[in-house]
């Protein structure tokens, strides 16, 4: 039974427009209620992508035409809070760690992507586009590579909606590989930097590891993050784009800066814990936004061969970084 059904059998004797606003004030209420309880500590960022894939399922999202402008804003923001409790020199160490890596992994993905993507028949834009979300930061990449490519609105979706499936499983299935693989914090952070599509995503399972999973996941991915760049240099060259689209990750910046003060102004640290706490509070509610944002019909749309094609990619990563991480002096 719908919302709008249930409403006009409890409220029989008003009119249409009455139960139709009661169900929208209802929906919106019921949303906001969700939104604040992701700002408190009892509600993991699993349990909130949970819990926004339910409402997608369900009544909706009310907010549709803010949800993703709030979603990439919120993101940048809660990234930044989170350099406010790292230490640069770790974090630079920890980069140093996964820079070759990060490098070979990139490109041996976007390489076997259009490979397959060429055996199995599919769409070369939308090839394209899964590939990069997939070697380099989910969303964002495909953010960045279709107005280059001149990619379509339906192109972008499949894309889109293939990265953030994935996205919601690797969030629920990476934590609980690593404690069964006994990978350490480092590993992990490593790990899931480099087979998990979304920063949004990485950060919500390293979280959910450890303190230095965190700390090193996060560094790693934005590191990788910073890849849009050339990439997008090299599709506009490859398909005579227009390289005056490309969208540089200014909020790196931030986060760097971040970084960069809470390591050398002592001041910083008294309010930091603070920030952080406040980042991972905003980090939450980024993924019960993106679940909300996903409701069955972006599922059934993708189609079978790009859904191959990205959870192969996605298999060929996960596995290949795991064995080389698992043989990392780390």
């Amino acid at each position: 039974m719908t919302f709008e059904r249930l409403f006009s059998w409890l409220l029989p004797t008003y009119s249409a427009p009455i139960w139709s606003c009661a169900v929208i004030h209802f929906k919106k209420t019921l949303f906001l209620i969700l939104v604040a309880l992701c700002l408190t500590p009892w509600v993991s960022p699993a349990v909130a992508l949970l819990m926004g894939l339910v409402i997608a399922q369900t009544i909706g999202q009310p907010f549709s035409q803010l949800n993703s402008k709030a979603t990439g804003l919120l993101l940048k923001i809660s990234v930044v809070g989170l350099g406010f409790g790292m230490n640069m020199f770790s974090a630079l160490d920890a980069g140093k760690e996964g820079f070759v890596f990060t490098v070979f992994s990139i490109f041996a993905t976007i390489g076997l992507g259009l490979l397959i993507g060429k055996l199995l028949g599919i769409n070369d834009k939308i090839v394209k586009l899964i590939s990069s979300g997939t070697a380099i930061c989910g969303g964002s990449a495909i953010a960045a590579v279709s107005p280059i490519i001149r990619a379509d609105e339906k192109q972008i979706s499949v894309s889109l909606g293939i990265v953030f499936i994935l996205n919601s499983v690797a969030l629920f299935i990476f934590p609980p590989i690593g404690h069964w693989l006994d990978l350490s914090q480092e590993q992990f952070g490593l790990w899931s930097a480099i087979a998990i599509h979304d920063t949004s995503s990485v950060v919500g399972a390293a979280a959910s590891y450890g303190e230095k999973a965190l700390e090193i996941a996060t560094t790693v991915k934005l590191a990788r993050a910073l890849w849009i760049i050339p990439l997008s240099l090299i599709f506009a060259l490859v398909t005579k784009g227009d390289s005056g689209k490309i969208k540089i990750p200014y909020f790196i910046g931030f986060f760097i800066l971040a970084m960069v003060a809470n390591t050398y102004l002592p001041p910083i640290e008294n309010v930091s814990p603070f920030i952080v706490t406040a980042a991972k509070a905003g980090l939450t509610l980024t993924l019960f936004l993106i679940g909300a944002a996903l409701p069955i019909k972006t599922i059934k749309s993708v189609g079978v061969r790009p859904l191959l094609l990205g959870v192969g990619l996605w298999i060929f990563i996960s596995v290949v970084s795991l064995v080389v991480i698992d043989n990392m002096s780390l």
